[in-house]
């Protein structure tokens, strides 16, 4: 583990190569799970700031849920996190080709919205937690994201260079600097 600023991460951060590999996984994440993408208090209102412009981009199935519970459900253990439709697909995943991908990315890629998607998306396959004295950031292993992590060592990226973007978003640049110093640090000792 290593300690920066006030978060301790997870090692395998630099020792888990990573790359998503769509054609393979299919975006089985935005579809498997016992629930949805966990969200964090403030995105259910930025989510309900742009819904008008993602609902363009969402199955009719979502669109249903959407209109019966709204942005947001809670899983077993009263979190906030995304709906299911029939407990299976998050209610924004659509389908191109049999791949998923999100209606919420999409409207933000479109340039039609500022929200990206819910931060626990951008930043899979970690997990944050956040504590009184910081947050914990650790790797989430799940059988599906085999192709990522061989697709990871073939090119040589690890974790923490595949997030580099969003791990940049959550935290900083600072940060990040500080995060790639000690993994080099380490890799030299």
């Amino acid at each position: 583990m290593k300690i920066i600023e006030n978060c301790l991460v997870s090692d395998d951060l630099a020792e888990v190569h990573f790359v998503c590999d769509l054609e393979k996984c299919k975006g089985a994440c935005c579809v498997e799970g016992d629930a949805g993408a966990p969200m964090l208090e403030d995105e259910i209102g930025m989510l309900e700031d742009v819904i008008d412009t993602v609902v363009k981009y969402m199955t009719p199935q979502g669109l249903q849920v959407l209109q019966e519970y709204g942005v947001f459900d809670y899983d077993a253990g009263g979190n906030f996190v995304t709906p299911l439709v029939n407990g299976g697909a998050c209610i924004f995943t659509n389908y191109t080709d049999g791949i998923a991908w999100c209606a919420i990315e999409k409207a933000f890629d479109a340039g039609e919205s500022d929200f990206r998607k819910p931060e626990s998306c951008y930043l899979y396959p970690l997990r944050i937690k956040e504590l009184s004295t910081g947050d914990t950031v650790n790797y989430h292993k799940w059988g599906i994201c085999k192709a990522a992590l061989k697709k990871g060592k073939a090119l040589n990226v690890a974790l923490y260079q595949f997030l580099k973007e969003p791990l940049i978003e959550r935290y900083s640049e600072e940060w990040y600097a500080e995060l790639v110093k000690e993994i080099e640090n380490e890799k030299k000792a």
